[in-house]
């Protein structure tokens, strides 16, 4: 029955309780708050907290790199087009041979980056793509000459800073491309025939100060994505305390303290959600077990001795029950409820039964008692066939007169409803 199956008992939120406690103890919170009571511009991830950022990030670094190399590709082809219409043939021609130089590195590269796998190779084989895809483009200005040249050196700046500001990838790594575009972008000037070795090296410091400046932009916005990471973590940390919290209490409401066992509350509350589920059982009971002469138990041996008695009387019903689906709670004082859903009137006599001699066989000392020198149980027992046919209360009730005719006729006994004893 499926609603047995999604039944919360005290033993499985206890499991959840430390389970969720596990996910919150497994965050390096102490690190994480530390950064968060700092500066921004001072946080830096490390270790465990690295990991995990990158862990998080490259599935949207990782997008970005291989959108960016496929629209690459294709305006680098777009634009080898538009230069064979609109550009004489001769230069055309030129640009054909290292405009094809790109295609390649940037498919490559978005190939190996399609998945996970080891972060050093997958950045070196970024820096290698990137290398290649900037030199063509320079190459095809540097043979067409004349004003491509000088042109397609600054597109290939334009490539590099767009690279530098949308690939979230470590700062060395950013730097390695910021090295390679300058590099890249002097060794063709200095060998640019139209213009001076000083409008180089004024130009190379023009382009290297705005690459910098696009250099910290990058950083700073890593460092705001570490922080909204680290938000997250604390975030995800204190539901996890709160959701512990929830368990404690949830565990406290639906428990009884002294045996451990559910309480009251919990069982009324199941046999409510049976009822409402309006599923076909196959028959439901209720056992109502109360232990014979408590009272003077506890006025003869102490208290102490009486929640002794009641843990163990507990835990030989527990250990009685039939399976999972089966349930046991502590109604009040010396009185225990047992529920069997799916179970024949016999069968519940029969469970009844057994927790009655079990309870006897212990030898539990009651030396006040009127029945026995030790502890017995009476035991109540209502079924009903459908639960269409009664109501909770109805079945808790025969239970109750049950128990009343069990303890009337002598007690240690098991007394289904309905039966004539005379």
């Amino acid at each position: 029955m499926e609603l047995h199956k999604n039944e919360v008992s005290a033993n499985k939120l206890d499991i959840d309780l430390k389970i969720q406690q596990s996910a919150s103890t497994s965050l390096p919170i102490g690190e994480v708050e530390q950064l968060l009571n700092g500066r921004t511009r001072d946080i830096r991830l490390k270790g465990e907290l690295l990991r995990l950022f990158q862990e998080r990030s490259w599935p949207r670094t990782a997008k970005i790199i291989r959108s960016w190399m496929v629209w690459v590709t294709f305006i680098d082809l777009l634009t080898l087009g538009l230069n064979a219409i609109l550009l004489p043939r001769p230069v055309a021609l030129s640009m054909l041979a290292p405009a094809f130089l790109l295609p390649p590195a940037a498919l490559g590269t978005a190939f190996f980056w399609r998945k996970p796998g080891v972060p050093r190779l997958q950045i070196a084989i970024l820096l290698a793509g990137l290398f290649f895809i900037l030199l063509s483009v320079a190459l095809v200005g540097v043979t067409a000459g004349g004003e491509f040249y000088e042109r397609h050196l600054n597109i290939m700046l334009f490539v590099a800073i767009s690279a530098i500001i949308i690939f979230a990838i470590p700062l060395p790594a950013t730097a390695i491309i910021a090295a390679i575009a300058l590099g890249l972008y002097l060794f063709f000037q200095i060998h640019n025939p139209s213009i001076t070795v000083g409008s180089v090296e004024a130009a190379t410091l023009f382009f290297t100060a705005g690459i910098i400046a696009t250099i910290v932009s990058r950083r700073t916005m890593t460092i705001l994505a570490q922080k909204a990471f680290l938000l997250e973590l604390r975030d995800r940390s204190r539901v996890a305390e709160l959701a512990g919290a929830n368990a404690r209490l949830e565990l406290l409401a639906r428990t009884d303290p002294l045996t451990g066992i559910a309480n009251r509350r919990w069982m009324m509350e199941l046999l409510n959600r049976l009822w409402d589920a309006g599923a076909e059982t196959g028959g439901i009971a209720l056992l109502m077990c109360d232990i014979d002469h408590f009272k003077a138990l506890n006025d003869s041996l102490g208290h102490g001795e009486g929640d002794r008695c009641l843990v163990k009387v507990a835990g030989i019903i527990q250990s009685n029950l039939r399976g999972s689906h089966d349930h046991a709670a502590r109604y009040g004082g010396e009185e225990f409820l047992v529920v069997l859903p799916g179970v024949a009137e016999e069968e519940a006599i029969e469970v009844a039964k057994q927790i009655r001699e079990s309870v006897e066989i212990a030898s539990l000392p009651n030396p006040a008692s009127r029945v026995s020198p030790y502890v017995t149980v009476s035991i109540g027992v209502s079924h009903v066939e459908n639960i269409q046919n009664a109501t909770p209360e109805q079945l808790q009730s025969q239970a109750d007169q049950a128990l009343y005719r069990a303890k009337e006729s002598g007690r240690n006994r098991v007394v289904p409803y309905g039966v004539d004893l005379h």
